[in-house]
């Protein structure tokens, strides 16, 4: 059989692994705080037995855009958006601390400080826990002050302050939780806090996903998948040519 059909399907194999990213790309358009995945192809030429003459396709997922996004004017108290590169801090289920752009917080029952998904978030001492309030504003170092329930606004009171990262470049990479993680070379997986993150209240950060760029790149795919479809065709066709000259002899 021709290997032409083997290059041609691995090439449609990784086509549709890059639809896979810029589609995922296009339905978070609208998630607080989101980075886009980027996804590259490249070229890897096939080695052994005979003429290296080979060259298969490889789709990767590189990195994500880290690019800021638009900002979203809410008023209120617990919306939080990072001006500039850096990370929340936040606690994952299973205890890990892991990072995220997205500053749309909430208290639940318990007086614990979560974000929209559900993830504790983690202020430089551990996870943020607030006593009742009326009042609660955060500065732009990430300073939480409140004003505690029964007192008077004279009575403020700073209750925590939100763990703010602005790691290197190459020091987190994009989970499959869509959270952010401490590369491996890191003290044990967390990343130390920094003064340089600024933050503004009642703004949130919208995804940095360029719409009409994901539309485009999905259409470009789909025909090349189709140019590939169309390859495979060909090396059966000639197989079958091949196969009738040898039966013809």
């Amino acid at each position: 059989m021709d290997k032409l059909l083997y290059v041609a399907m691995t090439g449609a194999a990784h086509i549709d692994r890059g639809q896979t990213v810029h589609a995922n790309n296009l339905a978070n358009v609208g998630t607080t705080g989101f980075r886009a995945d980027l996804a590259q192809a490249r070229a890897v030429q096939v080695f052994g037995d005979g003429y290296a003459g080979r060259v298969y396709a490889l789709a990767e997922n590189p990195a994500s855009d880290l690019s800021q996004g638009g900002m979203v004017d809410t008023g209120r108290d617990l919306d939080v958006a990072i001006q500039g590169g850096g990370f929340f801090a936040v606690q994952t289920a299973d205890g890990h601390e892991a990072y995220t752009r997205a500053g749309d917080f909430t208290v639940d029952s318990l007086g614990n400080l979560r974000t929209g998904t559900g993830q504790q978030v983690m202020g430089d001492g551990g996870p943020i826990t607030l006593p009742p309030y009326q009042r609660l504003t955060v500065g732009a170092d990430g300073t939480i002050t409140i004003q505690p329930e029964g007192q008077g606004a004279e009575a403020l009171v700073q209750a925590d302050r939100l763990k703010l990262v602005n790691p290197a470049p190459g020091e987190v990479t994009k989970g499959t939780d869509g959270l952010f993680h401490a590369a491996a070379s890191s003290a044990n997986g967390k990343l130390a806090s920094s003064a340089d993150v600024h933050v503004v209240s009642g703004v949130l950060e919208a995804s940095n996903v360029n719409a009409i760029h994901e539309m485009t790149s999905i259409l470009e795919l789909a025909r090349q998948f189709e140019l590939e479809v169309r390859m495979m065709q060909s090396a059966q066709k000639n197989d079958e040519t091949a196969s009738t000259l040898v039966n013809v002899q």
